[in-house]
């Protein structure tokens, strides 16, 4: 709890609200002031709640939070779900009401803004159904229904592009660069003019270079689609070869058939075909229409922010960490019945998996046979000498790669024994090594130059190593020129064979430009007729609403008072009835409790204590006199015995001198 207060707390004091608090302060607030605060906390999101409170009515306070606190889903704690409580809450400013709320609606304030925003859109007036009979309220309400969807999808379009990367920065920037680009390239074009019409002729040269850019586009051009038709045909082919292949094993297999095999067939094909019908399609189906239910849900839905994401995140986890307990408790059970059929139940869900990937693999050879026999189908109008033609082709080019694969084979087996034999080589040469360097090393130690041929190879290793770095340098700045000649040279291509599409995609920008923006422009006229017929409709009626709760407020306020006058003056009715029976009451007890009697038993006291006091006062004001000079007498005695015992001391320390006077125990000499 001190946690969230310290966040509250810090967060009041920081922008828009600058509060100055601290915890002892913000704890020590009155109900009004701290119901002020949570006021301007939902200004703060709302703009339309920046009121002062002290001006409305209790009541109106307590519905306009709780129906802003409902748009913005706000659910109060465990302890106070009851709403009554929540409400009752509300309206005394109870710091177990108001705290919680404060504490969510900081911790998400510009979220809490965009869906306040939104909901000003999005929140559907209710109309009676009775209104809705009329026609023309009927239509404008279709409208109105229609602009508010028109409005999610270009708030969607808004918020796309707003995540997607692109500012108005970069735009600029990138307008700024190709500004700069189009201003050098007329720079040249100028020069180039310049220089040509010095030439003669330059004007015929101009169309010559002229057509032959255009030739180049166009032998570019062929030359794609050369390439893009080489490439159909190279697909064809193949898919020509498939088809004959599946027709070459479709003929053998109704060769070899015969009538139980094809019974056993149709039988096979029957079962899988029920199979697929009966059980796999409808739970497809199923899960389909699952699926769109669901979509459609989450269509019908208003927009889901981050904190509801991660808020079904967490109940996604809790659920899944309660399955996980589940499996736990029940794998600790250690049932062995239960074990023997988790073992037949595993075996049984493993079949029905191979059985499903077996249907769709059966479902997708099905489907490239259908789209074989279409092919052929196709294919069968070619003409028979094409057929034969290709046909040939296609058994002379299996021969020759069966030729190939059988000396492809022989090399492979030559070049296996050979690794063989170079692999024996190695371990004979890497033993051999190993022994010449145990003895070079034996050598050197006895010298006394342990370590000369290691230091002598990593020279010459590091030597060779710099000289391969040296050539690799070379090669590499030579292929990074010519890569740079080459990228200069496709870019100037491509700038020449991109420039007449640059021209037609502006032009095209332009006209979509100019029609969207029409289109755009009239939608939003239309919007703002509506909106502001709308909005004159709903002022009329908040003006009616308004007029009529002040006139409810007021009879209510009326009814109370009244209603509390009324009880004053029973109970002064029900007091004066109970003071009668007591004074006409013979009984002498009870005319003693009465309220006469007591008045006037305190009225003769206090008319008692008035004589008493009255006699003092006359005693004093006669004796005044006399005591003042009896206590002027006493004064005069005072003084007269304060100096007779200054004279006494002072005659007692002259008659003391040269004496030994003994005070509090001790001697002391006096000279």
């Amino acid at each position: 709890m001190s946690e969230q207060l310290k966040f509250i707390v810090d967060q009041l004091n920081r922008e828009p609200f600058k509060k100055n608090l601290n915890l002892i302060t913000f704890d020590s607030l009155e109900p009004m002031q701290l119901l002020q605060i949570l006021n301007d906390v939902l200004a703060e999101i709302d703009p339309k709640h920046a009121i002062d409170i002290r001006e409305e009515m209790p009541e109106q306070t307590t519905k306009r939070m709780c129906a802003l606190l409902g748009m913005l889903k706000y659910k109060p704690p465990g302890n106070l779900s009851d709403v009554s409580r929540f409400r009752q809450g509300l309206v005394t400013g109870s710091k177990q009401v108001v705290h919680p709320i404060l504490f969510w609606l900081l911790q998400k304030v510009p979220e809490l803004k965009k869906r306040a925003y939104l909901a000003r859109f999005l929140v559907k007036l209710e109309i009676p159904t009775e209104f809705l009979q009329d026609d023309i309220i009927n239509d404008t309400y279709h409208q109105y229904e229609e602009l508010v969807e028109g409005f999610k999808t270009y708030h969607k379009e808004c918020e796309q592009l707003r995540t997607s990367g692109f500012s108005t920065a970069e735009i600029r920037r990138d307008i700024s660069a190709m500004e700069e680009e189009k201003d050098q390239l007329i720079k040249r074009v100028e020069r180039l003019k310049k220089r040509v019409e010095s030439v003669s002729n330059h004007q015929r040269m101009l169309e010559q270079a002229r057509q032959l850019r255009v030739e180049k586009e166009r032998e570019e051009a062929l030359a794609h689609q050369k390439q893009e038709q080489k490439n159909q045909l190279f697909q064809a082919e193949q898919r020509l070869q498939r088809s004959q292949q599946q027709l070459k094993d479709l003929r053998q297999a109704s060769a070899d058939a015969s009538p139980e095999s094809l019974m056993k067939r149709l039988e096979e094909e029957i079962k899988i075909n029920s199979y697929m019908v009966f059980e796999k399609l409808p739970k497809e189906l199923d899960s389909m229409r699952k699926t769109v239910q669901f979509l459609q849900k989450v269509v019908s839905e208003p927009a889901m922010s981050q904190a509801d994401i991660q808020e079904l995140e967490d109940k996604i986890k809790d659920i899944d960490s309660q399955i996980s307990q589940l499996i736990e408790k029940r794998m600790m059970r250690n049932d062995p019945m239960d074990d023997k059929l988790t073992l037949y139940r595993q075996q049984a869900s493993i079949i029905i998996r191979k059985k499903e990937a077996k249907a769709e693999e059966l479902q997708e050879a099905r489907e490239e046979l259908s789209n074989a026999e279409k092919e052929l189908n196709q294919r069968g109008s070619v003409s028979r000498g094409q057929s034969f033609c290709i046909m040939q082709r296609l058994v002379t080019r299996l021969r020759s790669k069966g030729t190939q694969y059988k000396m492809r084979q022989k090399e492979l087996a030559k070049l296996q024994a050979e690794y063989g034999v170079l692999q024996r080589t190695e371990d004979i040469l890497t033993q051999s090594h190993e022994t010449v360097q145990k003895r070079l090393e034996i050598v050197e130690a006895e010298r006394g130059i342990a370590g000369y041929s290691n230091t002598q190879e990593e020279l010459e290793r590091v030597s060779a190593i710099k000289s391969e770095l040296d050539e690799k340098k070379g090669r590499t700045l030579d292929s990074m020129s010519e890569m740079v000649k080459k990228l200069n040279s496709t870019i100037a291509q491509k700038k020449e064979a991109l420039s007449p599409l640059i021209k037609e995609l502006r032009s095209l920008r332009e006209q979509c430009h100019q029609k969207v923006r029409q289109e755009y422009e009239d939608k939003k006229a239309q919007y703002e007729r509506t909106a502001a017929g709308l909005e004159s409709n709903c002022s009329k009626l908040e003006q009616d609403v308004k007029l009529l709760k002040e006139e409810t407020a007021q009879d209510e306020n009326q009814y109370h008072y009244l209603n509390s006058q009324s009880q004053i003056i029973e109970m002064q009715i029900q007091r004066a009835t109970d003071e009668v029976k007591a004074y006409v009451s013979s009984d002498p007890q009870e005319r003693k409790k009465t309220v006469r009697e007591m008045y006037l038993k305190n009225i003769t006291e206090q008319e008692l204590l008035g004589k008493k006091l009255r006699e003092k006062q006359k005693m004093v004001r006669e004796n005044h006199s006399h005591n003042m000079e009896q206590m002027k007498m006493w004064k005069d005695l005072e003084l007269l015995i304060a100096c007779k015992k200054q004279c006494f001391i002072k005659a007692q320390n002259q008659a003391s001198i040269g004496k030994v006077i003994q005070e509090g125990g001790e001697d002391r000499l006096v000279l």
